[in-house]
């Protein structure tokens, strides 16, 4: 028997009616109560805000059950009680208000207009009347319907979009005097999009600027959660910034003002996301600080509408007589306005009070009308028949539906294939049967054709239009078959299914998987040849290459699509290349490459993330043929000549310090991709206090590294230059943290050679030395970076490549996936990651050999002497010397010393000094 899916698999999981039981039903209470309540999920993509929130299949979320209860609720009410809910659903993308009820919306979304008691609200926006769950149920399909087609044509990313659900509760009932009255409370239930930092994306000054629009919002609202916050705990005249973006404005009540809000901080238990779970914790304590004034919104209905007339009587008069009240528009935290602005501002404000004016007029007949009127109208509004007839043809003819990496969204989308020839293309050309928007897609991209034998045929109408069919290139023309799964240009994926020929399920057969986004990206990474399999670490890799792939993919269709000469591709960095020292896990990295003048530069993958939304902007506005270029400063495709790049890496072994020997040795230095880009002469010097460098006539050699645990330990850091370096780079210098430090050293900075003299020299002090020191020094690496900036040498552009657009110069070089993950090859060989080490090793044993053998020399010299005395035995106290001598010459004056003493001679039992000599086997051993 199967488990249902709805319960947690072990009791210290919280399945959904759980935390709806803790979080949901308190904001149904405040309703019921005629207090305007809100529910809004924070945290970074993928850490279950949706799944909370809206939940899936049969895990359903808050807001579904949320909307279950509520019409339980007024069912038990019964007649006493005429209760009326409204449902609005809108989307914020990219700092646009989107109504998901209505599809066909002008490019520029609704506008956000603010009502001086009620504050905000996207004018426009369908509310629509529901009366029970099964017809709100049916306007969350339509919305998510909506959400899925327009994510689709934009291209957009769900994760990067906050939806907004509301609900407005309204309960009639006559009080004791006969009077009507209505208690009224707003319900909005908010999935924000992805909290990822804008750190992580490595964005600063300008370039943290591009992203503004994307991460605008969820910045703003925590600017909003920290000044409201410091109101709650005393601070005075702190401005709160609401009017800073749309999400804020939208969410001014429930943050500040009549409302009773509760927020969900969803945490990914991945120690990767440490920073990012730390940073939602810590917008969640800031967000419990701050204190809402929620009051019961209830009056007569006649005073209501008395209200609403009044104050539209009130602002004709204002702009029949031009005077304005600035108290109606400006709040505490706009202030400062003075004559010259007012007077810019009048227009503004005038559309302002007309927008008022037409919003009350709505509101004062939707008062008026009798709740069988208004059934009416909903009954009229919900009934969708081609939704319904849609979905009986899915069931008997051949169709396309939607993949999406959300599988809420999956799915929602559904092409009928009729009969004879469907054209697919974008929505430049003449019109196609089926209008795909994305990169990559032509003006007419591909036809299927169902024949009179009812098979089902797909043709990409030239070569140059990409199609993939489970998996595999399309080279002319293919039947499909039932669940095949398409890819259409760069980002459409899609699953064909033919119900007249789904073959029948046998007894006992295997049972066929789910064709899943990520069922069908998998397919394709394997067939574009990665299949890393087997172990869990390279397991997740895996994972984490899928979700690229397709990014890197995307970037490049849009480049070339824009012809912005830009190509991208995948890299994977072995942990030791950038001094993990074989802790961490390979990485992935994004390599972008100039096809013109040959610069690269090597992003991180949340880098190259937040550059791949700024695209994705960009060809939005391209498509929709909008102004779409930006300056060079400010395009997600290029990047600064100025930008300091990483040119390779060094690995120091700093176990030769750890015996308090020296080392002066060339170093490899490695590049991101494991191949050797030149030498850096690097020596490390143990000192005294005052920085007099040791040599081997002061024998401080230590045989075992614990010894110097309490002891003080200084030593000297030299760099003092690199050979061989790429002739591209100026202004080169190395930069290291040396332990625990963090402060970073840098050396001076070089340019006009591949060969620069650093002279750099840094001394260190250990007092005492602990424990964690010796092991870092006897198994660590100092990773010591070499930085510089790339320079254009000659001609910028070269002469065939100057009039080469970038689909010509990307298919000069197909490669878009390069690997590197524990070797790298270089020139046919292979460069271990560990070599130096070896190589640091050897050189030890030798210093530690020829120590070794200076000793023996050194004893074999004092028995041989010894004995042309005629001793028998020697001192335990004279071999100790000889054995510490730190060189051969003062291993001989130590012998000349001890001969020179009358008890050594005459095989005498004593030793120096007349003392009694202890007895020594060491002549008759050697």
């Amino acid at each position: 028997m199967e488990k249902d899916p709805s319960h947690p698999n072990a009791s210290k999981y919280a399945d959904q009616m759980s935390v709806y039981a803790d979080l949901g039903k308190g904001i149904l209470d405040s309703a019921w109560q005629g207090y305007n309540a809100t529910l809004f999920a924070y945290g970074q993509t993928g850490s279950g805000k949706s799944w909370s929130v809206i939940g899936y299949e049969p895990n359903k979320g808050i807001v579904p059950l949320l909307c279950e209860d509520i019409f339980k609720g007024i069912k038990e009410k019964g007649a006493a009680v005429q209760c009326e809910v409204q449902f609005s659903m809108l989307e914020i993308y990219n700092e646009v208000v989107r109504d998901l009820l209505q599809p066909k919306q002008g490019k520029g979304g609704l506008k956000i207009r603010e009502h001086p008691k009620r504050g905000f609200y996207a004018e426009g926006l369908k509310t629509t009347m529901v009366t029970s769950y099964e017809d709100m149920n049916q306007k969350m399909q339509q919305g998510t319907i909506n959400r899925t087609i327009a994510s689709t044509n934009m291209n957009a990313t769900s994760s990067r979009a906050h939806t907004i659900v509301g609900i407005k509760f309204i309960q009639k009932s006559k009080n004791a005097t006969n009077v009507e009255t209505a208690k009224t409370a707003t319900i909005n239930l908010v999935d924000l999009a992805g909290s990822e930092r804008v750190e992580a994306t490595g964005a600063t000054g300008d370039r943290l600027k591009e992203g503004a629009s994307i991460n605008l919002s969820l910045t703003k609202l925590g600017d909003c959660i920290h000044a409201l916050a410091e109101q709650s705990n005393g601070k005075k005249n702190v401005r709160v910034p609401f009017r800073s973006s749309t999400l804020t404005k939208l969410l001014r009540n429930a943050l500040g003002g009549n409302s009773k809000t509760v927020m969900i901080a969803a945490i990914s238990p991945a120690d990767i996301n440490f920073d990012e779970t730390i940073s939602t914790l810590r917008y969640a304590d800031r967000a419990k600080q701050i204190k809402t004034t929620a009051i019961v919104n209830e009056d007569p209905v006649e005073k209501l509408i008395r209200e609403l007339k009044e104050e539209n009587d009130a602002l004709k008069r204002q702009l029949q007589t031009g005077q304005i009240n600035p108290a109606d528009f400006v709040d505490a935290d706009n202030d400062g306005i003075n004559d010259k602005d007012m007077a810019k501002m009048k227009a503004k404000w005038e559309e302002e009070m007309r927008a008022r004016m037409l919003q009350n007029d709505k509101e004062m007949i939707e008062m008026k009308k009798s709740y069988e009127e208004k059934l009416k109208a909903q009954k009229k509004d919900i009934a969708d028949p081609s939704m319904k007839k849609k979905e009986e043809e899915r069931l008997k003819k051949p169709h396309l539906y939607n993949l999406n990496p959300d599988p809420i969204l999956s799915g929602k989308v559904v092409h009928i294939l009729k009969a004879g020839a469907t054209t697919i293309g974008n929505r430049k050309g003449d019109p196609s049967d089926i209008t795909m928007v994305g990169p990559g897609i032509q003006e007419q991209h591909a036809v299927i054709t169902v024949t009179q034998k009812n098979e089902v045929n797909l043709k990409p109408t030239t070569s140059d239009c990409r199609v993939l069919v489970n998996g595999t290139l399309l080279v002319g023309e293919a039947t499909l078959t039932h669940n095949d799964r398409l890819m259409i240009g760069s980002t459409q994926l899609w699953v064909f299914q033919h119900p007249a020929t789904k073959p029948p399920t046998a007894k006992g057969a295997k049972k066929v998987p789910e064709v899943t986004y990520e069922y069908a990206r998998e397919e394709i990474a394997a067939k574009s040849g990665l299949n890393i399999g087997g172990d869990t670490d390279l397991g997740a890799l895996q994972d984490e290459l899928l979700q690229v792939m397709p990014m890197v993919e995307e970037a490049n269709s849009i480049s070339e699509e824009l012809d912005k000469r830009v190509k991208f591709e995948i890299m994977l960095v072995a942990p030791e290349v950038i001094g993990a020292q074989g802790k961490g896990k390979t990485q992935i990295h994004v390599k972008m490459k100039n096809l013109e003048n040959g610069t690269e530069f090597v992003w991180p993958q949340e880098k190259f993330r937040d550059r791949l939304y700024q695209m994705k902007e960009m060809y939005e506005h391209y498509e929709d043929e909008d102004e779409w270029e930006r300056p060079e400063d400010e395009d997600p495709f290029q990047e600064s000549l100025e930008t300091e790049v990483h040119m390779g890496t060094v690995m120091v072994v700093l176990q030769p310090i750890a015996h308090k020997m020296d080392l002066d040795e060339p170093f490899t230095i490695t590049n991101i991709k494991g191949a050797e880009v030149g030498v850096m002469n690097v020596a490390i010097v143990p000192c005294d206090g005052h920085g007099k460098e040791f040599t081997d006539d002061d024998n401080v050699f230590v045989d075992e590294p614990d010894d110097l645990i309490g002891q003080n330990l200084h030593f000297k850091f030299k760099i003092k230059s690199c050979r061989g370096l790429p002739s591209r780079y100026k202004d080169m210098y190395c930069s290291y943290s040396m332990y625990l430090d963090k402060e970073v050293v840098a050396t001076k900075k070089v340019s006009n050679t591949t060969n620069p003299e650093f002279n750099h020299e840094k001394q260190f002090d250990f007092k005492p030395v602990t424990a964690q020191l010796v092991d870092y020094l006897r198994n660590g690496s100092l990773v010591v970076r070499v930085m510089g900036k790339q320079q254009l040498r000659g001609s910028a552009v070269p002469p065939n490549v100057g009039n080469l657009s970038t689909k010509d110069l990307l298919r000069k070089d197909q490669t878009v996936f390069s690997r590197s993950a524990t070797q790298f090859n270089l020139d046919g060989g292979v460069v271990d990651p560990n070599k130096q080490s070896m190589v640091v090793e050897l050189l030890m044993m030798k210093k530690t050999q020829a120590r070794l053998q200076q000793k023996i020399d050194a004893v074999r010299k004092l028995v041989k002497e010894a004995e042309m005395v005629s001793c028998v035995k020697v001192s335990t106290s004279a071999l100790k010397d000889v054995l510490n001598s730190s060189s051969s010459n003062q291993a001989d004056q130590i012998i000349r010393k001890h001969l020179q003493d009358p008890n050594f001679k005459g095989g005498s039992d004593y030793g120096p000094g007349g003392r009694k000599a202890q007895s020594s086997s060491i002549c008759v051993l050697l």
